[in-house]
Parts: structure tokens; C-alpha cells; sequence
């Protein structure tokens, strides 16, 4: 049970990490990872909205009727999102303001509909719970990683600390969209060079075992 737990936890952040394998949830990717703390917040009101959301569904998907199972998910969905869209207005009223409607947009986050629909609707709780922690977990590090990229190189700083003294010309095409695009590029590109690294290193070690036999 631990060990498949782990599995569940684990894919999401590799096998089945969502912007980069999965190509999921891209519009929060490119949209608000300009900083650091955009792209933590945006993947912690994600990971909340995903964990909780799922899990609903997974008690109690032997009582929706599969006619009404899409609206219901969405009214859960919607619910939870306006909880985190008032959290951060109360408590971070400067990232609500610099996130603006992309914490609405969540309701609409192809990534948690799709959890829903794929796995917790047809598992129970505790895989559903290990599965969401798994993927909102590889969500926020993916959006922290594009973010902190584009502010070390658009900004020279991280999560506002200066990095780089007066030498360093910000490279400005960080912080436009057409940054997110290139950072993204780069990063799928890297995911795919060492996955396909560690496929033809698993398949060279199979060969040699099966020669050794």
C-alpha cells in the first residue's frame, strides 16, 4: 500500500509532471511565471484547488449520477478557487493584485478537471489524495523553476533578492511573454533529452542482462 502510494506521489514529478510531460495547465505556465513568488503562489493556489477538489470527487463519486458528474466537479472546482482568490486578496493583497484573473482562470485549469476525470472519479481517496499531492507538487516546481529563470535573467534577482550587481543588463525579452515561451522551449527540450537518456540507458542495461543470461 506505501509503495503504491509512492508511485501515485512520485509520477507527478517526472513521468507525468504537467507543463512539461503532460503539457497541462500551460496558460498559468506562460501567463504569471515573470518572478518566483508568482509562479510559487500561482502553483500554491493550484495545489489547494487540486488536492481538495479531487478528493471531494473521490468520496463521493458513487453518488453523482455520471449526467450531472461535469457540473458538479465545476461548482466543487469554482467553490474552492473562490476560497483561495479570497485568501490571497486578504492576506497577499500585492500577488492577488500582480496574479489578477489567472486565480479565477483555475476554475477552468485543464489540470484539475482532468485529475478528476481520469483518476478520481475511479480510484478512492488515498491514491487520489497521494496522486494530487503528486502532480500539484510537480506543478509548483515547474512554475517556481520558469519563474525564477526569467527573474534571475530579466530582473537579475530572486523572489526580489538582487543576485546580480550593476554589470548585469537585464535581458528584457525575459519578462515579456515571448520569454515564457522561450524558457518553456527550453525546459520541455531538457525533460525530453534526459528522458530520452535514461530510456536508451534502461534499454542498454536490459540488453546487456539479457546477453548475460
Amino acid at each position: 500500500m506505501a509503495n503504491s502510494l509512492a508511485r501515485e506521489f512520485t509520477k507527478g514529478l517526472w513521468q507525468e509532471i504537467p507543463p512539461f510531460r503532460l503539457v497541462l495547465g500551460l496558460c498559468p505556465t506562460l501567463a504569471v511565471t515573470n518572478s518566483a513568488i508568482n509562479g510559487l503562489a500561482m502553483g500554491m493556489a493550484t495545489i489547494f484547488v487540486l488536492f481538495f477538489s479531487n478528493v471531494l470527487v473521490s468520496f463521493i463519486r458513487r453518488t453523482i449520477s455520471s449526467q450531472v458528474r461535469i457540473p458538479a466537479y465545476v461548482v466543487i472546482i469554482a467553490t474552492l478557487v473562490t476560497v483561495a482568490d479570497m485568501f490571497l486578496a486578504a492576506v497577499f493583497p500585492q500577488i492577488s493584485k500582480a496574479l489578477g484573473p489567472y486565480i479565477p482562470l483555475i476554475v477552468v485549469n485543464c489540470i484539475i478537471l482532468g485529475r478528476a476525470e481520469a483518476f478520481a472519479q475511479k480510484n478512492s481517496v488515498l491514491p487520489t489524495a497521494a496522486d494530487t499531492l503528486g502532480i500539484g507538487t510537480g506543478f509548483i516546481l515547474s512554475l517556481t523553476l520558469m519563474g525564477g529563470i526569467r527573474e534571475v535573467l530579466g530582473f537579475g534577482s530572486i523572489f526580489g533578492v538582487k543576485l546580480l550587481g550593476e554589470w548585469f543588463e537585464p535581458w528584457i525579452i525575459m519578462i515579456l511573454p515571448a520569454g515564457a515561451f522561450l524558457v518553456f522551449g527550453g525546459l520541455v527540450a531538457l525533460v525530453n533529452y534526459i528522458s530520452s537518456r535514461k530510456a536508451a540507458k534502461a534499454a542498454e542495461a536490459a540488453e546487456a542482462a539479457a546477453h548475460g543470461m
